[in-house]
Order: structure tokens, then C-alpha cells, then sequence
């Protein structure tokens, strides 16, 4: 008897040792899938926020001076997005000085006319770095003006993403880079990109915050 009653002992022993792990994964598992369902149905509300900040990076204007931009009219981002780049820059009250020298160099048709281009934008601030002297120099060499003004006008719509380590040909023949992500970007490791991804009705301008000078 007393051997029998260890073998059944034994057997339940090894029953339970074995049943034992499958309950145990059984409840870890409902526990994960609890878990996880959890999780699930919180994950698209955390994930939803994300997916259109991400693509609103892509897709619209980005960065502190954008700010400064007119709510509405033409020198909305509305407003600029129906117009060619240089009658567009020409309704923004920051890029004044940029565009009294696109004037002055006579490339506003060039600009307008173009098709699928990239501008590199200087705010008024921007030209305001140069000692007066020396813009009102460039202002008066046509020349001069126009190669620097070229500059800064890549031949194809350029995306943020593209931005992120870049080397581009300008209309004036040679190249820039940029580098950055998300928001923020540099052209020539000097200039930052305080207002990125305005669309015009034949560009991408990225606005910045100093003058490029070709190498």
C-alpha cells in the first residue's frame, strides 16, 4: 500500500509539475494579451498624434520665423502658395531686402518663370549682418549680385527629408549642403532654416537667416 500511495503521490507530483508551466504560460499569456490589448487600444491613440506631426513636418511651413508669416492675404502661406516665388517673396514683409535685390539684379521674371526650383531665402535681417558698406557694393555690381542672388536658387523642389545631408547644384554653378532633421536645418553649416517648406506656385523656399556666399 505505502508503495502504492508513493507512486500515486510521485504521479501527481510529476502531473502537476508538468500542468503547472502550461497554466503558468497560459496566464502569462492572457495576462500579455490583456497586456497588449491594453496596450493596443491605447497605441493608436499615442501613435494618431504622431503619424500627422510627422507628415505635418513634410508637408507644411516649419520653424520660429514662420510665425511672423501673415495669417491671411497674399503674404499668407496661403497667398504665396498661388503666386511664382518672387512675386510671392514680395508679399512677405520679411524678405524685403532679398527681393529689392532680386529687382535690382533683374532676375524677378528668371524666378518667376522658372519651374520646379528651390530658394534659399535671406530675411531682411539676414542682408542686415552685412556691413552697410559693403551691401550697398553688391548692390551696385550687378554682377556680383547676380552670382550671389543665383546662389541660393537650387534647379529642383527640394523636401525637408532631403535636406538632411545634401549637396545640391545652384543656378550659379556651384554647390551648397545642407544638413539637419526634423525641424531644423543648416546651408553651409552657417545658415539656419528659421522658416522651412513654403510652398509658391513654382518652389520650395526655405528662408534663412544669413546671406550664402558662393565658394
Amino acid at each position: 500500500m505505502s508503495s502504492t500511495l508513493r507512486f500515486r503521490r510521485t504521479a501527481l507530483a510529476v502531473a502537476a509539475a508538468a500542468v503547472l508551466p502550461f497554466a503558468l504560460a497560459a496566464c502569462s499569456d492572457s495576462g500579455s494579451d490583456s497586456a497588449s490589448s491594453g496596450k493596443s487600444s491605447d497605441a493608436p491613440a499615442a501613435s494618431q498624434p504622431a503619424t500627422p506631426d510627422a507628415s505635418m513636418a513634410m508637408d507644411k511651413p516649419f520653424g520660429p520665423a514662420c510665425a511672423g508669416v501673415p495669417a491671411e492675404g497674399a503674404g499668407s502661406f496661403d497667398g504665396m502658395a498661388k503666386d511664382p516665388v518672387a512675386t510671392a517673396a514680395s508679399n512677405n514683409p520679411a524678405l524685403s531686402t532679398l527681393v529689392a535685390a532680386v529687382k535690382q539684379a533683374g532676375l524677378v521674371d528668371t524666378l518667376n518663370n522658372a519651374k520646379d526650383i528651390t530658394v534659399f531665402a535671406p530675411t531682411n535681417d539676414a542682408f542686415a549682418k552685412i556691413p552697410k558698406a559693403d551691401l550697398d557694393k553688391v548692390l551696385a555690381d550687378k554682377a556680383t549680385l547676380t552670382k550671389i542672388l543665383t546662389y541660393h536658387v537650387v534647379g529642383q523642389k527640394l523636401t525637408p527629408k532631403q535636406l538632411e545631408n545634401g549637396s545640391f547644384d545652384t543656378l550659379e554653378k556651384t554647390k551648397l549642403t545642407t544638413t539637419g532633421s526634423g525641424e531644423s536645418y543648416k546651408v553651409n553649416d552657417t545658415a539656419n532654416v528659421v522658416c522651412g517648406n513654403v510652398k509658391t506656385a513654382n518652389a520650395n523656399v526655405y528662408i534663412v537667416d544669413t546671406v550664402l556666399m558662393p565658394k
